[in-house]
């Protein structure tokens, strides 16, 4: 996992910190976004990869179950913190042990991770989504990326980020079309309060999985 880690991006390890910025940048908003994306009802099964404080949860409806999975322990307190019962928050590296003792999911939500792995750490995470989801659910994605036309704010902020692995949104999905046999890549702007490019995948029919280690996230 390639990531920044020193100067400011040191105080970002902290639960409340992170929150902070992301609803600076405008992610209470986005996470209904996202929401809308996962299109989730009541009686499914959500499993959150780097699920970080977990502030999806809060616009997701009532009778879900959610499972997040992140390595951070500042992160996964400030989630139980946030949610207390209605959520499984896990402090760890998700596992094919770990996922089989947890059953099939619906969706599998990844927000802001592949751009923090390498190519193989990817198709890790794409793995391990593809056995952990029903035949007909999905994984949706969202990572910063590099696209034409892109504003040189964006680009600047991006060339920023905790996370070394950018990529355009055909580099995603095609990591992803390994393990997936429809991937739909969509570039999105103008959801942040900043100009912000990024790639939203929705990963559906997935391919049995080939066998590789946890993801490290």
């Amino acid at each position: 996992m390639a990531q920044r880690t020193t100067g400011v991006f040191r105080l970002l390890a902290a639960g409340w910190a992170y929150q902070a910025f992301q609803d600076a940048l405008g992610a209470r908003a986005f996470h209904r976004r996202v929401a809308a994306w996962l299109d989730v009802g009541p009686g499914q099964r959500v499993l959150d990869i780097g699920c970080g404080p977990a502030a999806i949860l809060d616009h997701l409806p009532a009778g879900v179950e959610y499972h997040g999975f992140d390595d951070s322990a500042a992160y996964v307190a400030a989630a139980r913190a946030r949610h207390g019962s209605r959520g499984h928050f896990w402090q760890a590296r998700v596992e094919r042990t770990s996922l089989a003792r947890l059953g099939r999911f619906d969706r599998v939500l990844a927000l802001g991770v592949l751009h923090h792995l390498d190519d193989d750490g990817a198709r890790a995470l794409c793995d391990l989504a593809a056995a952990a989801l029903d035949p007909d659910g999905m994984l949706l994605t969202y990572d910063p990326c590099w696209a034409a036309g892109q504003g040189v704010i964006a680009r600047a902020l991006i060339a920023r980020d905790r996370g070394q692995d950018v990529r355009d949104a055909h580099g995603y999905a095609a990591l992803a079309r390994a393990r997936f046999a429809a991937v739909d890549a969509e570039v999105v702007r103008g959801h942040l309060r900043v100009p912000y490019t990024a790639a939203v995948l929705r990963c559906r029919r997935p391919r049995a999985p080939a066998a590789r280690g946890p993801v490290p996230w």
